[in-house]
């Protein structure tokens, strides 16, 4: 007696696979809204920059910079982290800075003054930034 054999059924294995296309579709919308937001998002008070042929300072990749701007009025805003929309008075500032810099030694310091502002009010911000403990302010201007 002979037995009969059966063909045997194929059983489909679960598919492992992910399909990752819909990811790729969303990353690509991500990205294409922050490439649209990116240049709207402004940081700072609104300072006229001078204009200077220079090569762009070395940047501390480890910390933020601490930025003093002087508007036009002659109001100083003190720029660290988000709460940099209010005005400080100088005194201020050289006590503000002073407690950042006891903190973190290596904080860069860097002053925006608008082009119209007068001489003697950059060597007064610049003056109160060393006696806080600035070793080095940095001038920001913009390129031509």
């Amino acid at each position: 007696m002979s037995a009969i054999r059966r063909p045997r059924s194929k059983r489909h294995k679960p598919n492992a696979e992910i399909n990752v296309v819909p990811y790729i579709d969303v990353m690509m919308v991500l990205l294409v809204i922050f490439m649209v937001t990116a240049p709207m998002m402004t940081q700072g008070v609104n300072v006229d920059l001078p204009q200077a042929k220079s090569d762009p300072v070395e940047s501390n990749e480890l910390s933020e910079p601490l930025v003093i701007s002087v508007t036009q009025s002659g109001d100083f805003y003190l720029e660290l982290g988000e709460n940099n929309k209010q005005p400080i008075m100088l005194e201020r500032i050289g006590v503000q800075v002073s407690k950042i810099l006891q903190r973190a030694p290596d904080t860069q310091v860097l002053l925006r003054g608008d082009r119209a502002i007068e001489y003697g009010l950059i060597v007064r911000i610049m003056t109160v930034l060393q006696q806080a403990g600035a070793q080095s302010v940095g001038l920001v201007s913009e390129s031509p």
